[in-house]
């Protein structure tokens, strides 16, 4: 829960309680901090209709039946990923990109799954995806097929990202939060990339490294 929701919670019981035991004699006015275009959404005679208006995914409409949109030649491939949530946040991230495709791999979590489903707000209903047992399956075949495969990891080798060249197409690899991308992967991979750390950590959450290196890859291809 955002923390502006939970001040106004806090404020809405103490409110309560000062009207309850008669300290307040006056009516009170509490403020939504929720944004408003779906506070106003939301006090429609019909909810339905008014929260379709915002995206395909509350219309109910079936993967199938929501319009094309061009995309843009990035394969996201999570080696397995532990956390669900991490994956509908990176799938969120992969709409609002446009990516080509996600690859869930090993134990990655996949559609449907409620906690992906908590962070996804529908969009694995937008970016099309697959499930492989095993990673190294999936970047032969891009590898195959001609993309380019880079692993996004710290090693003695990396390359600073936004130094990178970032080939067209890509996949980008992104591995397990504690244990990382192990050598059998990466030996798959064509190049490794890493964030620079500045403080004592030396990662981000997965997540958030897959938003920064998405948008410094679409920013290098003019696509945004």
């Amino acid at each position: 829960m955002p923390a502006a929701w939970v001040c106004a919670s806090v404020r809405v019981k103490a409110a309560r309680r000062f009207v309850e035991t008669g300290a307040v004699k006056m009516p009170i006015v509490l403020r939504s901090s929720k944004p408003p275009r779906i506070t106003a959404l939301a006090r429609q005679p019909n909810r339905k209709e008014a929260m379709n208006e915002l995206e395909p995914h509350y219309s109910g409409l079936s993967p199938e039946e929501i319009p094309p949109i061009p995309r843009n030649p990035v394969h996201v491939v999570l080696d397995n990923i532990r956390s669900a949530f991490n994956v509908g946040s990176i799938f969120r991230t992969s709409d609002a990109g446009a990516v080509e495709r996600i690859h869930l791999c090993g134990m990655t979590a996949h559609p449907p799954h409620k906690k992906l489903e908590k962070t996804a707000l529908g969009a694995f209903d937008y970016v099309p995806w697959a499930y492989a047992e095993r990673t190294t399956d999936v970047l032969r075949g891009l590898g195959e097929s001609g993309v380019a495969r880079i692993a996004v990891e710290v090693t003695g080798d990396a390359v600073p990202f936004q130094e990178f060249d970032w080939p067209r197409p890509v996949a980008i690899v992104f591995g397990n939060e504690v244990a990382g991308i192990n050598d059998r992967v990466l030996g798959h991979c064509d190049g490794v990339v890493q964030i620079p750390m500045m403080g004592h950590k030396n990662s981000l959450n997965v997540a958030t490294a897959f938003g920064v290196v998405l948008y410094d890859v679409l920013r290098r291809w003019s696509s945004i």
